[in-house]
């Protein structure tokens, strides 16, 4: 299934992480993000493309974001700020800053919580696309605790169980967790049926979609394979009643709820073009021993 989504090796064009990083720090650095937020926006996109993770890396996303500083809708230089705070929380307002931009500084924030009380949580809202949960997870991995990451975005994309109008996002969540003798563990997951980046890279490369990974217009499943359409609205894992997708719903809202109603801008599908981020760190040895637990 996942071959795919991989560029024909004919159509390849292979260059360098150094030069690769140059470029896309140079863009950034064009849309009028300062030295230190390009250089922290431009890691998240490398890293994601280091680790295989092409639906949000540089080739697939670094267009949406210059459409989006271009059109105004993100900020280029926030002026975000911590609006509440307690020992072992913060709620963040991103000043409509990228969310590769706010996202590091916030699960930063967090790490420090977790290492000097044991658990730290941030949320953040008035902030853009978040790009790859994973990489907000393994901050707090390489830092011996647990990493916890979710986002909420506000746009309209995924049907409800039996439902007609989309009322979520494709509100991916991520854990990581660190080990001795292996790579830490990463489970990095969409609660769609598909990553909505995919279907975009499925869009890029001319292929087809699965049955039960998207809907039609009207609300009902595609259970054949498909092109992808012109118009079509994501299914939360499952795809249908029948084969779980109340599940993967039911992951979704406590995604929108962690994110967008916790952190004060409430549901998702009225506020088009932001939404909400949430960020935790478990330090290990507060719960148990940390070498038992990477062993």
């Amino acid at each position: 299934m996942l071959d795919r989504f991989k560029v024909p090796p004919g159509d390849r064009v292979y260059v360098m992480p150094d030069r690769i990083r140059a470029a896309t720090e140079a863009v950034f650095r064009k849309m009028g993000v300062d030295k230190e937020g390009a250089r922290t926006c431009t890691d998240v996109l490398i890293t994601n493309d280091l680790r295989g993770i092409e639906t949000h890396g540089v080739s697939n996303m670094l267009r949406r974001y210059v459409r989006e500083y271009s059109e105004g809708r993100l900020n280029p230089n926030p002026a975000m700020k911590v609006v509440r705070e307690t020992r072992t929380t913060a709620t963040v307002d991103g000043d409509r800053a990228l969310g590769l931009h706010v996202g590091p500084a916030a699960m930063g924030m967090a790490i420090a919580k977790a290492r000097e009380y044991g658990i730290g949580a941030v949320s953040v809202f008035n902030s853009g696309h978040l790009g790859g949960c994973g990489y907000y997870a393994m901050m707090a991995a390489e830092q011996d605790m647990i990493g916890h990451c979710m986002t909420a975005g506000g746009a309209r994309q995924t049907l409800p169980t039996w439902g007609a109008e989309p009322r979520l996002g494709t509100n991916p969540i991520a854990y990581a967790a660190p080990a001795r003798r292996q790579a830490p563990f990463l489970f990095d997951v969409a609660t769609t049926q598909v990553a909505g980046n995919k279907i975009a890279l499925a869009r890029r490369l001319g292929i087809s979609l699965l049955g039960t990974w998207i809907a039609r217009e009207d609300g009902t499943p595609i259970t054949e394979e498909t092109p992808v359409p012109e118009k079509y609205y994501m299914l939360h894992a499952g795809g249908t009643r029948e084969n779980g997708s109340h599940k993967g719903y039911g992951f979704a809202l406590m995604n929108e709820i962690m994110c967008n109603e916790l952190s004060g801008v409430g549901p998702g599908f009225l506020i088009q073009g932001s939404g909400g981020h949430f960020f935790a760190a478990y330090r290990i040895d507060a719960f148990t021993d940390l070498e038992k637990f990477k062993d």
